[in-house]
């Protein structure tokens, strides 16, 4: 059966996904051929790029089929928490209800392990993977454009990708005082409601041109921005790849209006720290290759911020994106507050993204961002978890 030609709209679309990849953003030192592949819609590719992210996703940094197969014989749903249903269907083409209901039976084990070695030659033989089929910088480098146009996608789809939210008001710059009209001054500055009031005040039906009252603005300065991310064990799977999506919608709108973005990726420590850059496909494959594991460490991480941001007259911002309390420390919440402190003395305000937090960790977000002159958003799931840090990036604005 013959293929449909792609539309027009699509053409566009893959050639403006082209022209962002290879341009504004800079993709340094990315593979020429990935690129191209996801770019030609490359199905093989593009699929191959979303089970490394669901391995990375699930801590899993390399493929053994032997003790994959052992387990989902010996305990299936033991192996589902381990691996997570997306990442035993990309590896075997079967659901996991399927792949538990049959895996008991021999013949269907011999297909269940072919497919899965069959799988990982294939990365293999496209070098995504090591000898020892452990995912390398290449396979990284697929998984984060992988995510990049999935996250592009996303945004589209929610009305999100040329939105503004509240930056849109300051792009002339916050408005200031009200005076008197101005010849020059720009329209979008008038205040009808100081306007009307004038007016109202002579007892006129009509406006005249000294009624109108313009605000006056104030040019806004550079932002510094660090995404920190959770990566302990509870943020394993789906949540994490949200959270990481999220990273690269801040890291893309960020870059683009000429801010700066940083990342942390913390657990019981500091796994990695990025200082605020607009090397973009640095923070993607550091954002990509996070995988969840440790405890919760809120105050090395403020720590490492304040040490991360110039000391520059801009904007810093740190957010934060957790879904528990501190655990790592002598008194985890007391130096998480006081390192919050810290911070704000330095004029570094601090955000908290709380997911599905129970009543303990709610009141000591609050006091944390209390602390850190910042916003609180909670939230029971990590559905628009991207909609939520823009919001916060654009506050900032």
């Amino acid at each position: 059966m013959a293929r449909d030609m792609p539309s027009d709209n699509v053409k566009i679309k893959e050639q403006e996904k082209a022209e962002e990849l290879d341009g504004k953003l800079q993709f340094q030192a990315m593979d020429d051929k990935l690129m191209h592949s996801v770019m030609e819609n490359d199905q093989q590719t593009i699929e191959q790029g979303k089970l490394l992210n669901e391995a990375m996703n699930n801590n899993i940094s390399a493929f053994t089929p032997d003790l994959m197969m052992e387990q989902m014989v010996k305990n299936f749903k033991l192996a589902k928490q381990i691996y997570g249903q997306k990442l035993i269907r990309a590896l075997t083409g079967f659901d996991d209800g399927y792949v538990e209901k049959n895996v008991r039976i021999p013949e269907f084990q011999r297909d269940l392990k072919k497919k899965i070695s069959d799988n990982i030659e294939k990365m293999k033989e496209k070098k995504l993977l090591n000898r020892d089929s452990s995912i390398n910088e290449k396979g990284i480098e697929l998984a984060s454009l992988v995510s990049y146009i999935e996250e592009l996608d996303n945004l589209e789809a929610k009305g999100l990708e040329g939105e503004k939210f509240q930056k849109k008001e300051h792009i002339y710059g916050d408005k200031k005082e009200v005076r008197g009209y101005k010849k020059g001054d720009k329209y979008r500055d008038i205040s009808v409601r100081k306007t009307l009031k004038t007016a109202i005040r002579r007892q006129s039906s009509e406006f005249q041109a000294e009624d109108l009252r313009v605000h006056d603005r104030q040019a806004k300065g550079k932002i510094h921005i660090i995404y920190a991310l959770d990566s302990s064990a509870s943020m394993k799977g789906d949540k994490i790849d949200k959270c990481k999506k999220a990273g690269i919608a801040l890291a893309y709108k960020a870059i683009n209006e000429k801010d700066n973005v940083g990342l942390i990726v913390f657990g019981k420590d500091v796994e990695t720290a990025v200082p605020p850059t607009r090397d973009f496909t640095r923070l993607l494959k550091n954002i990509v290759s996070v995988k969840a594991f440790q405890e919760t460490n809120i105050a090395k991480t403020i720590k490492k911020a304040i040490e991360l941001f110039p000391d520059e007259n801009v904007t810093r911002h740190l957010i934060l994106i957790t879904d528990a309390l501190p655990t790592a420390g002598k008194k985890p919440r007391e130096e998480a507050i006081e390192s919050a402190a810290q911070a704000s003395s330095k004029n570094i305000t601090i955000s908290l993204v709380g997911i599905n937090l129970d009543k303990e960790g709610e009141e000591f977000a609050k006091q944390l961002i209390e602390t850190g002159n910042g916003r609180l958003y909670t939230s029971k799931d990590t559905d628009d978890i991207d909609k939520v840090i823009l919001e916060d990036y654009y506050s900032r604005g």
